[in-house]
């Protein structure tokens, strides 16, 4: 029986990451992650249906450890929760499928949510208040967007996103060219440690008068990726810290600046950054000095919630039961539109 402190069990499978989370109420149970990044490594990137295969066989003993760090047994859950969308349509309906079956067969709610909107909500676990109203600035492998948030279970409108590559697309890109390896994020934030970060003035895409007029807070990060390329095709002794450092300057601060800017248009001095690309040390100090600059509250999940998880997944099935939002249907459709068209499907 659903109580004031329900058990959620969240499942994500939007991309490599098998995960599973359950929390009670606002408290972390378990947050159990099987991924499969190292057969994708030689690919130099996520391939679809290695990541489905990935996905159909740790799905039942992910599920089962975290029942078991949770210390319940699947009786005790009170809802399901799963990514519904977007991401890797057949790495979604593996997901969507095993939440489904649990909660037919357990006769209980299923919410199946935005993995934009899980990414932002996944903040809910380290406060107490509303997430709202905010700004989210969501940087991943295949996302990068402003969210103006009024309500994170119901209200969340896009401001801006990418019009070309995501900010950890691009990162995996450029670190394949220098060498670093996939997945390429975690390699430059390292590298560029001890590199200049102003050594190379790259370029800051969708930043000038013209470029402002469509897309205010849009990104674009394709010419950045083609800048580098070519400097490092004319530069052949190249200092690779300071590629590396240079190239993440250049992404950090056109986040920031059109986050920040989205603060302050909107009048909302609550800026929550999420994704993947949320756990670089470079995004994450200099968003704490620009935002304490410009008087704006400033919430990042630790770094290991950062990554898909499916604690994220299951914080925001959480709040919609909590807010007594509709659950969804058992037998809804999978969506790998990028979009942010609903919170909960």
């Amino acid at each position: 029986m659903i109580t004031d402190q329900p058990i959620v069990l969240g499942i994500e499978t939007s991309c490599d990451e098998t995960a599973v989370g359950i929390v009670r109420g606002r408290h972390l149970l378990a947050n159990v992650i099987s991924s499969s990044v190292e057969e994708h490594a030689r690919f130099g990137g996520v391939v679809p249906e290695v990541a489905s295969r990935a996905h159909l066989e740790a799905m039942p003993s992910v599920i089962a450890q975290a029942l078991r760090e949770a210390k319940l047994s699947i009786d005790d859950v009170d809802a399901f929760a799963v990514t519904a969308g977007p991401g890797l349509i057949g790495a979604l309906l593996v997901g969507v499928s095993a939440a489904s079956g649990l909660a037919l067969g357990q006769g209980k709610p299923l919410y199946g949510v935005n993995h934009l909107s899980a990414h932002v909500a996944v903040d809910a676990l380290e406060s107490t208040g509303d997430i709202a109203p905010a700004i989210g600035l969501l940087v991943s492998g295949g996302h990068s967007s402003i969210l103006q948030i009024g309500d994170i279970t119901q209200d969340v409108r896009t401001m801006g996103q990418t019009i070309d590559d995501a900010a950890g697309e691009a990162f995996d890109k450029i670190a394949r060219i220098l060498g670093l390896g996939f997945p390429g994020g975690p390699a430059i934030d390292l590298e560029a440690r001890s590199g200049d970060p102003s050594a190379i003035a790259f370029p800051r895409g969708l930043t000038q008068a013209a470029d402002l007029v469509a897309h205010e807070f849009d990104f674009s990060f394709s010419g950045l990726k083609t800048a580098v390329a070519r400097y490092l095709a004319q530069t052949p002794n190249h200092i690779r810290a300071d590629v590396a450092a240079s190239f993440q300057e250049a992404i950090v601060d056109v986040l920031l600046q059109k986050a920040l800017k989205a603060c302050a248009q909107t009048g909302i001095d609550n800026l929550v950054i999420a994704g993947g690309v949320a756990a670089n040390s470079r995004l994450r100090e200099l968003a704490q000095l620009r935002s304490a600059k410009a008087g704006v509250h400033l919430s990042t999940p630790t770094p290991a919630l950062c990554t898909d998880n499916g604690a994220m997944v299951a914080i925001l099935g959480s709040l919609a039961l909590e807010k007594g939002a509709k659950p969804s249907e058992i037998g809804i459709c999978a969506d790998s539109s990028p979009g942010l068209a609903r919170v909960i499907f």
